[in-house]
Order: structure tokens, then C-alpha cells, then sequence
């Protein structure tokens, strides 16, 4: 059996930095990173509050509503197409 390594990988989200192990690329976990990062700042300039924790949950919450969007439009799209 193939033993997987982990790499380590820096991100920065929002001015702060979070180290993270991947056993994938470490350049999709950085892509990641980046749009979460992305959103958090626009989140931010959109509210004007200084409150991290507030900006990030703000932030969880359009992604978690986009999220939910996409995967409903994925399912009658599936639907849609067994029904063929």
C-alpha cells in the first residue's frame, strides 16, 4: 500500500495565517484560501466592521447560501436529465 505525505502549507485568510497539512496540491488549498480571502474582503468593506469573527461568519453564510444554490440547481439538473 501507497503511504500518502502531507504536505504543509501556509495560507493567508483575512491578514491572518493558518498552517495546513494537504495530501492533495498545494496549490488548489492556496486557491481555496484566496477565495475565501477575497470574500472575507468584500464582506467586510460591504459592512464596515472591524469584528473578524462577524466578517467570517457573514462570509460562511453567503458562501453556505451560494453553495446551497448551485446544488439545487445540480439536482433538477440531474433530475432532468434521468427523467430523458
Amino acid at each position: 500500500m501507497e503511504k500518502t505525505i502531507s504536505k504543509k502549507v501556509n495560507v493567508e485568510i483575512f491578514g491572518d495565517t493558518y498552517p495546513f497539512r494537504t495530501d492533495g496540491d498545494p496549490q488548489e488549498l492556496k486557491k481555496l484560501a484566496a477565495f475565501v480571502d477575497e470574500h472575507m474582503q468584500r464582506a467586510a468593506k460591504r459592512t464596515r466592521s472591524l469584528d473578524t469573527r462577524k466578517i467570517a461568519v457573514l462570509s460562511a453564510l453567503e458562501l453556505a447560501d451560494e453553495y446551497f444554490k448551485l446544488k439545487k440547481d445540480y439536482d433538477e439538473l440531474v433530475e432532468l436529465l434521468e427523467d430523458k
